[in-house]
C-alpha cells in the first residue's frame, strides 16, 4: 500500500484542517496509509472528535513547527525536529513514499532539499502552481494548467527551463491523465527569437525534442485561455504571473459583490446569471486540485496552499497517491536522462 507522510502541523488552519482531511480520507476506499507527523496530543484530541479508520493512520510525534511567517533556514536550524523536517526524513528513510504539506513553502522546499537528492539532469528544483483556464473542447478538457516555476528559482538558464518543461509534461501526463500535454514557453512574443537569451536558447532546445509536445512560445494572455497544459518560465516571472492572476480573480469577485449591492436591478440581473456564475466558480475552484508539486527531487512532494480547507487537503492526498502509483519519479528520471 502507498504510504504518505502528512505534515499536519503546516498551514494556516493547522492542525485542525489537515487532521479533518486525514480522518475523512481514512474512511474512503482510495485512501493510502497515512503517517500523521505532528504533535501527538493534538492529533489524538482531533481524531477523538472525528470519525476515522485508525487502521489506516499512524502517528509520528513532532511537536515543533515552522511558522508560516518564519524564515525557513533559521527555523529549520533552530527546530531540527519540526514536523516538516521529520516528514521529509521519514520519506528518505523509506517510511513513506510521498510528502504532503500546506506549511511554509520555503520550509517545505528546504526540508526536502536537505533530506532528499536532486534528480540527475535537473539543474534546479521547480515549484508548480495550478492556474484555472478556459476549457477548450477537444484540445484542453482540464480546467487547469500547471505553471512552473512559480517562485522557487528566480534566475534560470536555458537548461533549467528545458528541465522544467520535461518535468511539467511528465507530471501533467500522470496527474491530469493527459497523454500528450501541450507545453508552452512564456515569452514576450510568439516568435522563436523573442525573449531573453535563456528563453531563446530554451526554445531551440525544446523544439528539437520529439518526446515533448512543445507548441512554442506563448504570451501572458494565452495562459487563462488554456492555450497550453504546461506553462514554463523562471520563478521571478512565474511568481508575478501567479500573483497577478490571483489578484484579478479576487478583484472580479469584489466587483460582482459591489454591483449586487448597488441596486435591486443589479441584483435581479445577477440572479439570472447565477447558474453561469456557479459554473465559473466550480471551474476555477483550485481546491478541487488540492496541491501542486515540487519537482526535481528523487521523491514526491505535493505542496498544498497555506489556507487549504480539509477538502483541498483531501484532494492533495489523492494527487500524491496518484503521483506515487503512476511512478512519477521514474518518469522524471527518464525524461531528464541525457539524450542520445
Amino acid at each position: 500500500m502507498t504510504t504518505i507522510a502528512f505534515d499536519v502541523m503546516g498551514g494556516d488552519h493547522a492542525p485542525q484542517a489537515p487532521l479533518l482531511a486525514a480522518a475523512h480520507a481514512s474512511t474512503r476506499p482510495w485512501c493510502p496509509r497515512l503517517v500523521l507527523v505532528g504533535d501527538r496530543a493534538a492529533i489524538d484530541e482531533a481524531l477523538a472528535r472525528a470519525p476515522h479508520d485508525r487502521g489506516r493512520l499512524e502517528i509520528v510525534h513532532a511537536p515543533a513547527v515552522v511558522a508560516m511567517d518564519a524564515d525557513p533556514r533559521a527555523a529549520l536550524e533552530a527546530l531540527p525536529d519540526a514536523s516538516i523536517a521529520v516528514a521529509a526524513r521519514l520519506v528518505r528513510e523509506g517510511g513513506a513514499d510521498a510528502l504532503v504539506s500546506a506549511g511554509n513553502t520555503g520550509g517545505v522546499v528546504l526540508a526536502c532539499a536537505r533530506a532528499w537528492q536532486r534528480l540527475p539532469g535537473a539543474p534546479r528544483a521547480a515549484l508548480g502552481a495550478v492556474v484555472p483556464t478556459e476549457r477548450r473542447r477537444g484540445e484542453k478538457d482540464d480546467p487547469f494548467s500547471l505553471l512552473l516555476d512559480a517562485g522557487l528559482t528566480l534566475d534560470v538558464g536555458a537548461a533549467a527551463l528545458v528541465a522544467f518543461a520535461v518535468m511539467g509534461s511528465a507530471y501533467a501526463a500522470r496527474i491530469a491523465q493527459n497523454p500528450r500535454p501541450r507545453v508552452g514557453l512564456l515569452s514576450n512574443g510568439s516568435e522563436p527569437t523573442k525573449g531573453t537569451d535563456a528563453v531563446v536558447q530554451a526554445h531551440a532546445l525544446l523544439a528539437a525534442r520529439e518526446d515533448l509536445n512543445f507548441v512554442g512560445n506563448i504570451e501572458g494572455q494565452d495562459i487563462p485561455r488554456g492555450a497550453v497544459d504546461v506553462v514554463v518560465t523562471g520563478g521571478f516571472t512565474g511568481n508575478i504571473v501567479l500573483k497577478m492572476l490571483e489578484g484579478v480573480a479576487e478583484t472580479a469577485q469584489s466587483l460582482i459583490r459591489s454591483a449586487a449591492e448597488a441596486s435591486l436591478l443589479n441584483k435581479a440581473g445577477l440572479a439570472l446569471l447565477l447558474p453561469a456564475l456557479h459554473e465559473l466558480k466550480k471551474t476555477t475552484d483550485w481546491q478541487q486540485y488540492g496541491g501542486a508539486p515540487v519537482l526535481g527531487f528523487d521523491h514526491v512532494c505535493i505542496k498544498a496552499h497555506g489556507r487549504s480547507s480539509p477538502r483541498a487537503l483531501t484532494n492533495a492526498l489523492k494527487v500524491a497517491r496518484r503521483a506515487v502509483e503512476t511512478n512519477l519519479v521514474g518518469a522524471l528520471r527518464q525524461g531528464l536522462a541525457p539524450r542520445g
